[in-house]
């Protein structure tokens, strides 16, 4: 639950009240709600800057790690964090964010925002205060001006789990009932964050591997090839014996597939060993990894034409010559 007319936090800026969730977690279906605020900020660890999506959240409450891996989750209701493991903090380290000294009591894995950027998670009054407090002399100015900022009870989403067997979507339609909230459902939180979020760098991604898929099969046609020239006596004397030439493309595609396939192996063993180190965050799963293949298999086929060409015009009578 985001504000209305937004896209939700990680698409776009959104501020309710944080009473919303009171009010969320007595819709029928929702089993809880909690409320989160999200914010990037950077800090400094060891003489070096570390870029942060702060997760606030409410503890025992939906919005925080999905899992510790080491040490405990928030114990306390301030100065407490859990950090994902690519933030490099180990437990017990002490980081500034603010004004305040935070304690990393716990870590996690796979949390990090859109960009790249890992997530750590504190308390949902920490958060609060360093997303929403102005340092002192901007305060005075403020409240010399009989401004002031947003109250301190302001959260940018309500996150709610279900019942077993509600309807995430019939939720979703009450809430929009209101009129100044409006829900996003897991789907269609996804489905923003891809087709517009991430949308560049998906298009960007995909036009470096075009030109790889390319790069590379052109480099495999040209080893092919010499491959081919270097035998063209050989295929002529399997020629003249009567070898026919199902034979001959099948040897000279057997060997480009062969290359594909060391190619392919090395490489994906390659990733899988060195993925985690990655700036950002990658998944690789099963039908990637079984496309990935289908399209290395394809590629090398096409690859293996040159070679294939120039061995069915070798003349038979090359074998006898000296």
């Amino acid at each position: 639950m985001v504000e209305a007319n937004t896209r939700g936090p990680f698409a776009e800026a959104s501020r309710i009240p944080g009473d919303t969730r009171e009010a969320i977690a007595r819709i029928a279906g929702v089993e809880e709600a909690g409320s989160v605020t999200y914010q990037t900020v950077e800090a400094e660890h060891q003489a070096k800057k570390l870029r942060l999506y702060v997760i606030g959240y409410e503890p025992t409450r939906p919005g925080g790690p999905p899992e510790i891996i080491e040490g405990r989750t928030l114990g306390r209701s301030h100065f407490e964090l859990v950090a994902d493991i690519s933030t490099g903090l180990e437990l017990g380290a002490k980081l500034q964010l603010g004004r305040n000294i935070f304690t990393v009591v716990g870590r996690t894995q796979y949390q990090v925002a859109s960009g790249g950027d890992p997530a750590v998670f504190i308390a949902l009054l920490d958060a609060q205060k360093l997303q929403f407090d102005l340092a002192p002399p901007a305060s005075r100015v403020q409240i010399a001006r009989g401004t002031s900022g947003p109250g301190r009870d302001t959260v940018n989403a309500v996150v709610a789990r279900l019942q077993p067997n509600s309807s995430s979507d019939a939720v979703a339609t009450t809430v929009k009932r209101w009129k100044h909230l409006a829900a996003i459902t897991q789907e269609g939180q996804e489905l923003i964050l891809t087709r517009s979020l991430v949308d560049r760098a998906r298009r960007q991604i995909g036009l470096f591997t075009s030109l790889l898929l390319v790069v590379s099969a052109v480099i495999i046609a040209l080893i092919i090839y010499t491959m081919t020239m270097e035998k063209l006596k050989q295929i002529a004397t399997l020629k003249l014996i009567g070898a026919p030439d199902r034979t001959i493309i099948a040897m000279i595609v057997q060997q480009a597939v062969a290359l594909g396939i060391i190619g392919f192996v090395s490489g994906a063993t390659l990733i899988f060993n060195i993925k985690d180190y990655f700036p950002r965050r990658v998944v690789l799963e099963a039908d990637n990894v079984a496309i990935l293949a289908a399209i290395v298999f394809s590629v090398c086929l096409v690859a293996s034409g040159l070679g294939v060409r120039a061995a069915l015009k070798v003349d038979p009578a090359t074998a006898l010559g000296g």
